[in-house]
């Protein structure tokens, strides 16, 4: 079990980590629930809301709802020095991308569930 002052000390680059694959399976249930069965149509839809500059599209749209706290783990996600870059985005948008992706994960891992899925809700908005 890890725990909230373990959790808070840990590197932004694991918390978006976990934050990708929470967000990414969040995403892809939903496509699911949608009714897309076709396996192309599927990884086109979930793209549109998992690539870097969807990310960091979304992290713009939600800033100014987030807390103080929340706004830390973003802009320790953001500043931190990622080992790779995305393909089809730019380093700005790659790191609004792991800022968004270290909320997710700081969320999840401090079991903060209901604000978890009010954030992914307003993701697929």
């Amino acid at each position: 079990m890890i725990n909230e002052s373990d959790i808070k000390q840990m590197s932004p680059l694991v918390l978006a980590y976990m934050g990708d694959a929470v967000y990414e399976k969040y995403i892809r249930e939903y496509v699911i629930r949608q009714g897309l069965c076709k396996n192309g149509l599927l990884h086109k839809k979930t793209i549109k809301y998992v690539s870097a500059k969807a990310q960091a599209e979304i992290l713009h749209r939600l800033e100014e709802k987030l807390t103080e706290e929340e706004l830390d783990v973003v802009r320790r996600g953001r500043n931190s020095n990622p080992h790779s870059t995305a393909k089809n985005a730019d380093i700005i948008e790659y790191k609004y991308a792991t800022g968004f992706e270290a909320l997710i994960g700081y969320l999840y891992l401090t079991k903060q569930k209901e604000r978890l899925e009010e954030i992914l809700e307003e993701c697929i908005k």
